[in-house]
């Protein structure tokens, strides 16, 4: 933190003459020797000297910050977003998210955003404030969407987590808190809309305080609430800000007004407490009871954010332009720069070990592709440099892939607009045309093999069945779920062999439905939606014995292939889902036929007679067999495995399993009971049942199956307060009942077909 000693003279000589020569884009080596030759001259003490061996790139890497606003649906983010734009004069007029004249939102560019009024994918912008450069990346807040949220948070330095004063901590803002702590991201708080009717900012702190854990206290207070809200008083630099003009863009510091000095006096004191519970140097000062100046109790609170102990709050109401730019501020002067940050990589040449990297552009190029689109001109592909330089013309390796690529293009994204640049460095986001990559990929330059820890994707929960209705735009239609696939990993695309029906599969509802929505809209095609299903598999319970002999006798050649032995239950924890073992001694069937056989018992498993989903956990031993010196083939002994399989298959007892969840509820503790009883009647088993201040959090393995529709019905169980989140488990088999039933489902849609 010493670099951040704002009152020393060489500092500000070297930040004046930096920020001449090199505003907020790396300094050439040209500048860089400017730079030295002006402190050689000037080198009269120490001091100056020291700060002449600082390498070219430090002044431009403070000046960056790489920030998220995440938060729960409807908090204002994008609106938020948008005043920044503003401020910082990136764009010249306001829209609003669900405007009235049409335009909607800058970062809002996709035309089923603007309808909707939801953010789905994250934008990419940037802009400049007081000299420093913000790259903001605007994340949706759908729980259907966090693939999203936690691709934007992987690369981002800090995060600013917008609350609204009127509903509060709500469900999504404690999974956005939860991401945003595994990933270790420094962030402020923000707590908009004051001008809404009962706003209640410090209800917010202390909701914030004791639902997610903060440590965390107001940096200002407002001047008046709802319809009366003026402006902020600063409890850092005791300051009261008043936003004028149209759109509030002049900002006026006066003295706080003295109706307001008793409660900014309690505020201030608190947030000096807060603080020096975890700074220690703030705490010798407040404890020995020394006056604190405005840039001591600055200092403290960004060391205390940027190492995660503390969470400044901001205050404000975007929608009415005010406290928008002293939050600006706060990201300058509380949030981490890309080189305060630590990152690691896992160096593949030495079994994935932890390498930390150093942030700077000096060193060897480290960037990953956190995030995919396919534009007008290819696909675009969003890089964030960890380290080193990027050039336009140069060549880049895919870690994963082991491709080396020239860089044709090299742009910086606004929203959906760019701008040509020749280089990027250490810190920055920018996105490269004509590079075929998938998203979480790693690129370096060729001379090491590092991958930034891959990304945590969950696995899809729920499958849907989509047909094109007419047969001509079958094109668009599998172009643009091949575009879908790469851009999303948890969105899944596969064939039901069965019914040659296109599933797809994703994390729930709402995260299918826009998919078909938005292939409806940008490739203009209409699909039909079958009902969401559950993927089932079945095993079997008992050993059982096949002999089979397949003959076939036509004119000229025909098909001879006998196969014995047993298939049998894998032992419980075992890796692999089919093995195949042969243990016959000697010759009875010839060794080039071996392959074909277990390619037959492997087919054969791909569907099971119960109901014909994939057989798993099974084993294969291949005893004797027989053949014939002409008529046996590849093929017939593949036919014979098959019909083997299929025989033996009832012997061996088989069962259906289901996916079952591990389902997280947690919901105000008056609901508990309806709650508890409803998992019951669902046929969960309840394994936990723990509780958080006034929350009870229920843990239940839940059947897939039985959990359709059940964000609907456990919002009306709780009035719209109870959240749920559930992820894959195991497959376990299905009660008696159940697998007479799906059997006979299935064997009456069968002939149906």
């Amino acid at each position: 933190m010493a670099g951040f000693r704002r009152t020393s003279t060489p500092r500000l000589l070297y930040s004046f003459y930096s920020s001449t020569l090199t505003h907020s884009s790396s300094p050439s080596p040209s500048s860089a020797l400017l730079l030295g030759n002006f402190h050689l001259r000037h080198s009269s003490s120490a001091a100056r000297v020291k700060e002449d061996k600082e390498p070219w790139w430090k002044e431009s890497m403070e000046k960056v910050r790489n920030i998220g606003i995440s938060a729960h649906i409807d908090s204002g983010k994008t609106t938020l977003t948008e005043r920044v734009l503003y401020y910082t004069g990136r764009i010249h007029e306001i829209h609003e998210v669900r405007g009235k004249d049409g335009v909607g939102a800058k970062m809002d560019s996709m035309d089923l955003e603007r309808e909707k009024g939801i953010t789905i994918q994250s934008a990419a912008t940037y802009c400049t404030w007081n000299g420093y450069q913000i790259n903001i990346i605007d994340t949706p807040g759908h729980v259907d969407f966090t693939i999203e949220v936690e691709r934007a948070l992987r690369v981002l330095d800090g995060a600013i987590l917008v609350l609204c004063s009127v509903g509060g901590v709500q469900s999504q803002s404690i999974t956005v808190d939860r991401q945003m702590r595994r990933y270790e991201v420094p962030r402020l708080a923000f707590i908009n809309k004051l001008d809404r009717m009962g706003a209640d900012p410090w209800k917010v702190l202390n909701q914030a305080r004791s639902k997610l854990r903060h440590h965390s206290a107001a940096v200002q207070v407002p001047i008046g609430l709802e319809e009366q809200f003026k402006g902020l008083v600063d409890l850092v630099q005791l300051k009261a800000y008043y936003f004028l003009g149209s759109n509030g863009e002049k900002v006026t510091a006066e003295e706080v007004p003295a109706d307001m000095e008793a409660l900014v006096t309690e505020k201030r004191r608190e947030l000096i407490e807060m603080v020096s519970e975890v700074d220690d140097k703030l705490a010798e000062a407040f404890l020995s009871d020394e006056p604190i100046s405005p840039e001591d109790l600055e200092a403290a609170v960004r060391r205390a954010t940027v190492a995660r102990k503390f969470i400044p709050v901001f205050m404000g109401s975007a929608f009415k332009n005010k406290g928008v730019q002293p939050l600006l501020d706060g990201v300058l002067n509380y949030l981490p720069c890309p080189v305060e940050v630590s990152n690691y990589a896992l160096d593949q040449t030495k079994n994935e070990e932890k390498i930390a990297l150093s942030g700077s552009p000096d060193g060897r190029l480290v960037a990953l592709a956190f995030k995919l689109e396919e534009g007008r001109f290819g696909q675009l592909t969003y890089l964030r440099i960890y380290e080193g330089v990027i050039k336009k013309g140069e060549f880049i390796v895919n870690v994963n892939t082991g491709k080396r690529i020239k860089v044709p293009r090299l742009v910086r994204m606004h929203s959906n607009e760019m701008e040509d640049i020749q280089e990027g460095h250490a810190g920055q986001i920018v996105a490269v045309f004509g590079v075929d990559c998938a998203s979480g990929d790693t690129f370096t330059d060729g001379s090491i093999k590092y991958t930034m820890t891959s990304m945590n994707v969950p696995e899809p929960v729920m499958s849907l069945a989509v047909q094109p209705v007419s047969k001509d735009s079958g094109g668009q239609f599998s172009k643009a779920l091949n575009r879908f696939q790469k851009e999303d990993p948890t969105f899944r695309v596969g064939l039901d062999p069965e019914s040659g029906q296109t599933i797809i599969s994703g994390m729930g509802e709402l995260h299918l439905d826009i998919y078909v929505e938005r292939i409806r809209r940008e490739y203009k095609v209409d699909a039909t939606v079958g009902k969401p299903r559950v993927n089932f598999r079945e095993t079997v319970t008992q050993r059982a014995e096949f002999d089979y002999l397949h003959k076939k006798q036509t004119g000229g050649q025909g098909q001879y292939g006998r196969v014995c032995g047993y298939i049998e239950p894998l032992p419980p924890g075992s890796t692999a889902k089919f093995e195949f073992e042969n243990i016959i001694v000697g010759q009875a069937i010839p060794s080039n036929f071996i392959p074909a056989i277990e390619k037959g018992f492997r087919e054969a498993a791909n569907s099971g007679s119960l109901i014909g989903h994939p057989v798993e956990n099974v084993r294969v031993t291949l005893t004797d067999g027989a053949s014939h010196a002409v008529d046996s083939s590849e093929l017939a002994f593949k036919l014979a495995a098959i019909y083997a399989f299929r025989k033996c298959y009832t012997a061996a007892r088989p069962v259906i399993l289901e996916p079952v969840m591990l389902v997280e509820v947690k919901v105000p503790t008056e609901f508990q009971g309806t709650v508890g009883g409803d998992i019951n009647k669902r046929k969960g088993i309840i394994v936990g049942n723990d509780q958080d201040g006034d929350d009870s959090i229920i843990t239940a393995h839940v059947p897939l199956n039985n959990m359709f529709g059940y964000s609907t019905s456990l919002r009306s169980m709780t009035q719209g307060k109870g959240e749920f989140t559930m992820e894959y488990k195991e497959h376990s088999p299905v009660s008696n009942d159940v697998q007479m039933q799906l059997v006979s489902n299935y064997k009456g849609s069968k002939p149906a077909e």
